[in-house]
């Protein structure tokens, strides 16, 4: 009898069940090895259902406290539960360089809720669509066609003319209303609006805030302001999608109001631009809106129609643009109102580098080291927005040690983040002089130092940060070049923020001005 073949049937049989064993040993090995990565501390203190959710609703307070309040106790990482939804927080350097380096890609995308799909048309709006090539076109065409170099020189003469045009209005306001001492109380926070704005209105659509009768400038300018007011409020439908039908608080028919009158604006606008284009218009300046137009009907974007693109973008970029901005001036003002010794030597670095004789300008700034080193500190302190731009985690992956699992929210808490002691000393002082020393000379402020982000980092940093660092400086350096300025009976400042997306001062910064030369 041949034995052989059945030999040969146990060697194969003793062979595959070998291999099972060893695979299932590795199977087992890497199950238990990720069994033993932990997942990131949650904070306690969460309610039933709901979990954390009334510390980010607005209504205990603000949320960048509360969650810096966290981080005292349960570290510069851990997570929070607003409803169904888990968000994990971050307020240290090297997780945060972690995250926007090693898992920059991860956590490029935006998390879907509802003041993100009423108020950014459905996620057309860049700021709140998901990363992919949608995103990636609308994002190329506002840096070569909005905010790139060549882009921004060819606009200047819109910021120049707008900003002198802000200058006469104080000098015309002192005039008229002057007191006895020789000064005017000007409401800084709606002067640095309306100048954004214009320059905003002008460079994207070719309008200005004045552009209509009182009252329907009025309306425009509360539909701008609710737009950011809303889309910073994270409403109980977001963390319980089962009760969103309720609309307990009606704020999802107030987004669906300012959406609808932005709309129209917009809507408006575009149809001009259209009917300038076949009548062939060629004696107005050539805006966002005209390059828009040409652009996407020439190449195409499908995941939405031409004209919801546009006025999506459109209106980001014009209510960002402003309300931020106006955000960063108000408070760096505010500061040095409250440190006069810094605001004298603002006043005396533009004195000894650009004279009296003439107006200081963008080619001046490059020796304005003092002004620099005030805005930097001013961004540490009062970034636009505490907690940055939401993201959200496209795939399981480990962030300092912690299993983060997909779906999981990030906020980058900056409030914290910026006043950390272990880097920055006195960290909640305002001391402009720390980025003169060698220290922190070389820190910048544009994503790459992780220890200053106010315009936050990776993929999805904002794009309009070179805009936003010209207006900061030669707005500023202008105001202090041709005005003496103080407070009401010498009182500081309130330095109290509003909730938010952006931290907007609560209360309107309020000025007595008088001219430094002697203006006829």
């Amino acid at each position: 009898m041949n034995l052989f073949p059945l030999q040969e049937s146990y060697t194969l049989v003793i062979k595959v069940l070998a291999t099972t064993i060893v695979l299932i040993s590795c199977l087992l090995f890497i199950y238990k090895t990720k069994k033993k990565v932990p997942t990131a501390p949650e904070a306690s203190g969460a309610w039933p259902i709901i979990g954390h959710l009334s510390l980010l609703s607005g209504s205990s307070g603000l949320p960048h406290l509360a969650l810096a309040s966290m981080a005292d106790r349960f570290g510069p990482i851990f997570t929070v539960r607003l409803g169904v939804r888990k968000v994990l927080v971050v307020s240290n350097r090297e997780i945060a360089k972690e995250i926007f380096t090693t898992h920059d890609l991860i956590v490029s995308n935006r998390p879907k809720y509802l003041a993100a799909e009423i108020l950014g048309h459905n996620y057309a709006s860049f700021s709140f669509s998901p990363y992919g090539p949608y995103w990636l076109g609308i994002r190329k065409l506002i840096s070569t066609e909005l905010m790139s170099s060549s882009r921004l020189d060819k606009l200047k003469f819109v910021r120049v003319s707008e900003l002198e045009n802000s200058i006469k209005t104080i000098l015309n306001l002192w005039k008229e209303r002057k007191n006895n001492e020789g000064k005017v109380l000007v409401d800084m926070t709606k002067w640095f609006w309306e100048l954004n704005m214009n320059i905003v209105l002008r460079t994207v659509a070719g309008k200005r805030v004045d552009d209509g009768d009182e009252e329907e400038t009025r309306k425009r300018s509360e539909l701008v302001r609710e737009w950011f007011h809303y889309l910073g409020r994270y409403v109980v439908g977001d963390a319980l999608p089962y009760l969103g039908w309720l609309d307990l608080g009606g704020h999802k028919k107030t987004m669906k109001r300012v959406a609808s009158g932005l709309d129209d604006m917009l809507t408006t606008w575009l149809e001009e631009h259209k009917e300038k284009r076949v009548g062939g218009d060629t004696t107005t300046e050539t805006d966002f809106i005209d390059v828009m137009i040409s652009v996407i009907e020439a190449n195409g974007l499908v995941d939405y129609d031409t004209d919801t693109i546009i006025k999506a973008t459109c209106t980001t970029l014009i209510v960002s643009g402003a309300d931020t901005t106006t955000v960063m001036l108000t408070w760096t003002l505010s500061l040095l109102l409250n440190n006069r010794n810094a605001l004298k030597k603002v006043q005396e670095e533009l004195d000894a580098h650009v004279g009296k004789d003439k107006q200081v300008n963008i080619s001046d700034i490059g020796n304005l080291v003092y002004l620099e080193a005030v805005i930097k500190e001013a961004l540490r302190l009062y970034p636009a927005a505490f907690l940055g731009g939401p993201r959200a985690f496209s795939e399981d992956c480990t962030v300092a040690g912690y299993h983060i699992p997909k779906g999981t929210w990030l906020l980058i808490n900056m409030w914290k983040l910026h006043r950390d002691p272990n880097i920055w000393s006195d960290p909640c002082k305002f001391k402009p002089e720390r980025f003169l020393t060698p220290n922190h000379k070389d820190v910048d402020v544009k994503g790459a130092d992780f220890e200053l982000i106010p315009f936050g980092a990776g993929r999805r940093f904002c794009p309009g940060i070179r805009l936003a660092l010209q207006m900061l400086h030669i707005v500023l350096a202008t105001l202090i070049q041709n005005f003496e300025m103080s407070t009401p009976d010498g009182a500081p400042v309130d330095m109290t923020a509003s909730v938010g997306m952006t931290n907007a001062k609560e209360s309107p910064l309020k000025v007595l001005v008088s001219p430094r030369f002697n203006w006829q």
